[in-house]
């Protein structure tokens, strides 16, 4: 008896886990879906919840840090289940760093606010957005049934999303070089997408834990990607 009681109290542990790590992805695509439509509403309201709203993730990866810990130090766990458990950290790492990058694009809708802009750069941040929320979408899900038959496309649709921001970025340089005014507001549109795509970025690492989780292996290395020099620019400029 007391053996089942051990069994059925280690996996009430990695269940807490797995839950806690789908109430913070539910809650970081929450995020970037209210403050891409903040941006685009110029709703501040929004912006601030949006803001606000990232001390859930804060503590939710704290408390997966601290319950993992517990558990590796009273279970021992080997192989499966220890593979579980520091996929779970990493995880709520990845999502944590999600929630910022919504966080940040929600404190810079005072900014864009300020000015009008054409709806046409809007329109090609949401898709954006769209594109890089239904990708973390399925790469969560791909998680809570850790189900391999999708993992591919997710590689696939962050060179999706690499594509789609080049698209925006060129287009945004150009309304900068046409009206000086532009410079301000397009500036911090920039700051928006390079964030969104991050979050590709983000969801791209995630596929590659669960995919570890699973199988116990590593992803294998993904194809050469084209030539991303437009980026160096605002690499070390983004916000963190």
């Amino acid at each position: 008896m007391q053996t089942q009681h051990i069994v059925r109290a280690y996996d009430s542990d990695l269940k807490y886990l797995a839950s806690r790590i789908a109430a913070m992805g539910g809650h970081a695509e929450r995020m970037v879906e209210q403050a891409v439509q903040a941006l685009v509403t110029s709703d501040l309201g929004l912006a601030k919840k949006v803001v606000e709203d990232d001390a859930v993730l804060d503590e939710g990866q704290r408390e997966v840090d601290e319950k993992a810990i517990v558990v590796i130090a009273k279970r021992q766990p080997m192989a499966d289940d220890l593979r579980e458990i520091i996929g779970a950290i990493r995880i709520s790492g990845d999502l944590e760093r999600v929630g910022d990058l919504g966080k940040n694009i929600a404190k810079r809708v005072v900014a864009v606010t300020e000015t009008q802009q054409p709806l046409s750069l809007f329109r090609g941040l949401e898709a954006l957005a769209e594109l890089a929320l239904t990708q973390l979408k399925e790469v969560l899900d791909t998680y809570a049934s850790r189900s391999m038959d999708r993992i591919s496309f997710v590689r696939d649709r962050d060179d999706q999303i690499d594509a789609m921001y080049t698209s925006l970025f060129r287009e945004l340089l150009t309304y900068m070089m046409e009206d000086p005014r532009n410079i301000t507001a397009c500036t911090h549109l920039l700051f928006c997408a390079k964030n969104i795509e991050r979050i590709g970025d983000h969801a791209t690492n995630i596929a590659e834990t669960v995919y570890y989780v699973v199988t116990g292996q590593q992803m294998p290395p993904e194809r050469p990607k084209e030539d991303k020099s437009h980026k160096v620019m605002l690499e070390d400029l983004v916000d963190d």
